[in-house]
């Protein structure tokens, strides 16, 4: 099972921060940003929760919610989270059920290995729950306006 533009999203639920549980349903009626990241706490990781949560304010004013993912324990979560001050809830995908049904485990290549990794990724889906765009292999750079400029085109 993985998402297709134009097709509704798997309602899966998972661990967040706060001590929830959330599913992609409980966003129904607004538009949510669910991006994914390969590592918690890590620099590239960091500076995109950063961007999105600079945004904010311009996205909840345009009903977009933010979900962040990572396949990090709920802990490195709550830690990367408070740390940073993100204003967004962080969702725990050790299981990688949320990754898989997204496509965004990937092969990777660092320093000569390779390795199974999350490919930095993002998905807009609309108040009904339905995948409306994507952006897959992004880079952090610029990435949040972007994201927020195809948010505001909607309107």
């Amino acid at each position: 099972m993985s998402v297709t533009l134009n097709e509704p999203v798997p309602d899966l639920e998972l661990p967040a921060t706060g001590d929830k549980r959330l599913k992609l349903s409980d966003f129904h009626g607004q538009r949510l940003v669910l991006y994914f990241y390969p590592k918690a706490s890590t620099s590239g990781c960091t500076q995109e929760g950063l961007d999105f949560s600079a945004a904010y304010a311009e996205f909840s004013a345009a009903n977009t919610a933010i979900l962040g993912a990572s396949r990090d324990g709920i802990k490195a979560q709550e830690n990367f989270k408070a740390k940073q001050g993100f204003p967004f809830d962080l969702l725990s995908d050790t299981d990688e059920v949320l990754c898989k049904a997204f496509d965004v485990i990937k092969l990777k290549k660092m320093y000569g290995k390779e390795s199974l990794g999350i490919e930095r990724s993002t998905f807009l889906i609309d108040e009904q729950g339905k995948l409306i765009k994507e952006w897959r292999g992004v880079k952090v750079p610029g990435h949040v306006d972007e994201v927020l400029a195809a948010v505001r085109a909607l309107d």
